[in-house]
């Protein structure tokens, strides 16, 4: 299981890392820690990997399966407690990001992620894809 922040700032911009491993943008996040609650692996990754805080009232906007990798990701919509954007041992780059450029920066998996988290729908989104493309 692994959880992503979507963190949005008052232009209704959201931001995006740029991933060390494979150069994907995409929002931050990662794999619970066995100990781990979920908000405790939500603000831990989130921090790992933008130096960000993040409030402790992020909402839920969406439940994404990977069906290749059998990975279930929970994502929620943050706001900035603290700490400036920066990166970090798994980040090669950060950028805030209208809904035009997360389309066109991240693939179709994770820029659903940011869309569905930008739009905030209740109930949250849940949606199955490929690792790449929804399915």
């Amino acid at each position: 299981m692994s959880v992503a922040g979507v963190i949005v700032d008052d232009h209704s911009r959201a931001l995006l890392i740029q991933r060390r491993d494979n150069g994907h943008w995409e929002p931050p996040g990662g794999v619970l820690e066995p100990e781990e609650t979920i908000p405790e692996a939500l603000q831990r990754e989130v921090l790992e990997e933008t130096g960000i805080k993040i409030a402790p009232s992020a909402t839920l906007t969406g439940i994404y399966k990977n069906m290749n990798g059998l990975i279930v990701s929970m994502v929620f919509r943050c706001e900035a407690a603290d700490g400036t954007p920066t990166t970090g041992s798994e980040t090669f780059a950060l950028r805030w990001a209208t809904r035009e450029e997360v389309i066109e920066l991240a693939d179709e998996a994770y820029a659903i992620r940011v869309l569905d988290a930008l739009d905030a729908t209740s109930p949250p989104a849940i949606r199955a894809h490929d690792g790449v493309k929804l399915v």
